[in-house]
């Protein structure tokens, strides 16, 4: 397919995403979801669990392979850009006064999934198709740990500030916890790959780029960026020139953290972080979140979702798999965040609350199940499991959110009104 061909075919592809975001995102409102969840939904209806299984001659025609790297592309771009305002929003005061419960709850909703991972492991390997051939059980631990610990971290920011809860200390608490939690997960990740054949270079570079680009953004690039903030309250506003100065800043963030083998999302996030508060701030999240929420992250939510099948789990014994990986991964990320913020001190509402919100995996675990997948460390049966896996966690998040501290904040005032989203 040439360029111009492309083209063509990626303003039709990018109608068709946003009204399709649009409907599912409003439908899932009406039942109380947030619009994200019914993002991340309409990208799987696109994809050929439903779209392709009904149509698959038109599906493949909107959305030939060939077109993928695009939209992937402007996947990368949405994603990274909306955690930058994220970062922008972040309040590091209240990072620091929580700093202990959050190391806690990080901490916690790690090790217990790969306790949980290490136990399901031999018995996952001894079943025909789940693993690749030649996966030791070290290596299936590992990965499955990762899988059940990671947290969805850019839909927990948009749960987070759709239900209002942008700058508060729960919100910071649970921000806190899933960039350190997915920071650990990467990592794991990056050794899992080292001992499968990656090499160990390529761990290291990952571990340690990331470490380094952290301590350097967050203190040397403060200092710096501090300028650049004087520079605009002087001036009275956000000029064109200074505004691509940002934008070249996040680009070099989000490069450095992919090129390292993390992921740009955690440059984008951290180079937010890092900003000087107050008009410049202000101004980026004028200017940069209508268009990065509207338009550029449905094509996130919707690349995974095309590379996504749900007709693999589809006997008894496939099913029982799904049904006790689902609850290992529940019970190793809920209930370990919700104990380590009790044992903190936080109240039991505020600790179920952000056990509910951390239990939400969504599209970063397709992230990391389709690098198992595409490195034969899993199969597609497992792949599809853990895609299940990944749904019913993120659908849970919301309901048992305003179940347990929802209502109660509310009738009492303390939860702001929706900031993004609608």
């Amino acid at each position: 397919m040439s360029a111009p061909q492309l083209s063509v075919l990626f303003f039709l592809q990018m109608f068709v995403i946003l009204a399709v975001c649009r409907l599912v995102g409003m439908a899932a409102k009406r039942i109380g979801q947030p619009q994200v969840v019914g993002e991340m939904i309409a990208g799987v209806l696109l994809g050929p669990s439903l779209f392709g299984l009904l149509t698959p001659g038109l599906q493949k025609e909107l959305f030939p392979a060939e077109s993928l790297k695009v939209l992937f592309v402007g996947a990368q771009l949405g994603v990274g850009l909306y955690m930058f305002l994220v970062g922008v929003e972040f309040k590091i005061e209240l990072f620091q006064s929580r700093a202990k419960s959050a190391a806690a709850v990080s901490l916690a909703g790690m090790l217990v999934p790969f306790v949980l991972g290490a136990v399901l492991a031999p018995w996952l390997l001894n079943v025909p198709g789940l693993f690749g051939e030649k996966v030791r059980l070290h290596e299936a631990a590992l990965f499955m740990g990762a899988a059940i610990a990671i947290t969805a971290f850019p839909m927990l920011a948009r749960i987070i500030y759709e239900r209002g809860l942008a700058g508060t200390s729960l919100g910071t608490l649970a921000l806190a916890a899933g960039a350190i939690d997915d920071a650990a997960a990467w990592c794991v990740l990056a050794v899992v790959i080292a001992s499968f054949g990656g090499g160990a270079q390529g761990a290291v570079l990952a571990i340690g780029g990331g470490v380094i680009y952290a301590v350097l953004i967050l203190t040397v690039g403060r200092r710096l960026l501090v300028k650049l903030g004087e520079t605009v309250e002087r001036e009275g506003r956000l000029t064109e020139q200074w505004l691509a100065v940002v934008l070249m800043l996040f680009m070099l963030a989000a490069w450095a953290m992919d090129a390292v083998g993390i992921h740009a999302v955690f440059g984008g996030f951290l180079l937010g972080v890092a900003m000087p508060r107050g008009l410049l701030t202000k101004e980026l999240q004028r200017q940069l979140e209508p268009f990065a929420v509207v338009c550029l992250l449905p094509m996130f939510f919707t690349y995974s979702g095309l590379n996504t099948r749900l007709d693999m789990v589809n006997n008894l014994e496939m099913l029982g798999i799904a049904l006790v990986v689902l609850a290992a991964s529940c019970l190793g990320k809920f209930g370990a965040c919700w104990a380590a913020a009790r044992a903190t001190g936080e109240d039991n509402r505020t600790a179920l609350a952000v056990g509910a919100l951390m239990n939400s995996r969504g599209l970063m675990e397709l992230i990391i199940i389709n690098i198992g997948l595409q490195k034969g460390i899993i199969q597609p049966a497992l792949f599809s499991v853990l895609v299940l896996m990944a749904i019913v966690t993120t659908l849970m998040a919301s309901p048992i959110f305003e179940l347990v501290y929802g209502r109660h904040a509310r009738a009492k005032g303390e939860l702001g009104k929706i900031a993004i989203g609608e």
